[in-house]
This record gives structure tokens, C-alpha cells and sequence, in this order.
């Protein structure tokens, strides 16, 4: 996990603010930044896929099917509709994680 940012933002915090209180406030605004709250585009796609971001390619598709093979509706055919609908969501996410994966290798 990166650690930088909070270290960066106490700093500036403290310094702006001329005040502890700013570099508490400083050093919780660098955590977002660390832990991506702030990241356009959604969750981290190798998160949503249980890998780590330096598995190969055949890890990847593996842990995709798995998760598709799980989410798939045809697996939930008598389930309530809420139950589906989330399914269908979540199958949705992992798609697109999975397609975002794709890309972001090939551009490499």
C-alpha cells in the first residue's frame, strides 16, 4: 500500500495551517488519496478479480471464469428476482474489471 501521500499531506497540512490539527487533517486527506477514494473509474479491477496485480494472464482469465461461472444467471434460475439482480450486477463488474485488465495489458 502506498504511504506517501499521508506523509505529503501532514506536511503540507501542518505548514498551510501553521497548526497540528492542519496536519492531521492534511495527513487523513493524503490516506484518500493513497487508498484511491478519489480514482475515477470505479474499484480497482484486480481487486474485484481477487488477483494481484503482477499475476499472468492465465491466473487472470482462471480467477474470471471462476468468479462468472459463480455470478452467471443461468446458475440462479430459481432464485428470488433481488438475488438475481445483484448477481447480474455483480457479473457485470467482473466483466468489466476483466475488460479493463485486457486493456491496460495490451497497452504495454
Amino acid at each position: 500500500m502506498r504511504w506517501y501521500g499521508t506523509v505529503l499531506g501532514f506536511i503540507a497540512g501542518w505548514l498551510l495551517l501553521r497548526h497540528p490539527a492542519g496536519g492531521v487533517l492534511g495527513g487523513m486527506i493524503g490516506l484518500a488519496f493513497d487508498r484511491g477514494w478519489f480514482r475515477r473509474g470505479g474499484p480497482d479491477p484486480y481487486a474485484v478479480l481477487d488477483v494481484d496485480p503482477d499475476a499472468d494472464d492465465d491466473t487472470i482469465r482462471r480467477a474470471w471464469q471462476r468468479l462468472v461461472s459463480q455470478y452467471h444467471p443461468d446458475r440462479l434460475e430459481g432464485a428470488a428476482p433481488e438475488l438475481r439482480t445483484q448477481a447480474d450486477k455483480k457479473l457485470r463488474e467482473i466483466n468489466r474489471a476483466y475488460d479493463l485488465i485486457q486493456q491496460r495489458r495490451r497497452l504495454r
